[in-house]
């Protein structure tokens, strides 16, 4: 059975400006993703929100999982506070699988993300969580918790967002893609 470990964001001081918090936003989209990914035969499991970044790596590490996906928000630094908007997909730089990865997710966002042009892929070296993971890794960020239009779009957005990440996930497993029923998404992990 394909598997995925997922790690939505564990920061509780990253605050949205609509209010409320990156955590409770990404741990939203992530109990939303929940039944499509039964529903499509995907295993999952979780990150805990109370963990280190070291602890959620270690928890993914404990077993196999094909992708390790990250749900991220940013900010503007600075004179970009509150200006910047988009979303992307990184991937640790030089990773094939999240190259692929990559362009799926992306590719299926700019379906549903209000300037499709403003989704983006980079590729990174850096963040623990993407280069210390044994499966494939992918940070999906969302757009910018600083930026009342992208906060707006998420918070309003949760279970789009879920289904296209489902799907997205779906096609990069090769495994068929299973809707559910309105009632059948009430979920919380």
């Amino acid at each position: 059975m394909p598997s995925v470990y997922l790690s939505p964001s564990s920061e509780e001081e990253q605050l949205f400006v609509t209010g409320n918090n990156e955590e409770y936003y990404m741990n939203l989209v992530a109990d939303a993703m929940v039944p499509y990914l039964r529903a499509s035969g995907i295993d999952f499991d979780r990150n805990d929100p109370g963990n280190t970044i070291q602890q959620i790596i270690n928890k993914s590490n404990s077993k196999y999982h094909d992708l390790h996906l990250m749900l991220n928000m940013e900010s503007g630094v600075g004179d970009l506070a509150g200006k910047v908007r988009g979303e992307s997909a990184v991937y640790y730089t030089g990773s094939p699988g999240g190259k692929v990865a990559a362009d799926i997710f992306t590719g299926n966002l700019k379906k549903i993300y209000p300037i499709p042009q403003l989704v983006t892929i980079s590729s990174d070296r850096l963040n623990p969580e993407v280069r210390d993971t044994n499966a494939v890794a992918l940070m999906v960020v969302l757009g910018y918790r600083d930026n009342i239009e992208d906060a707006t779009w998420v918070s309003n957005h949760i279970d789009l967002i879920a289904k296209n990440l489902a799907m997205s996930l779906a096609e990069y497993l090769k495994v068929p893609f299973v809707d559910v029923a309105p009632a059948a998404r009430i979920w919380r992990y």
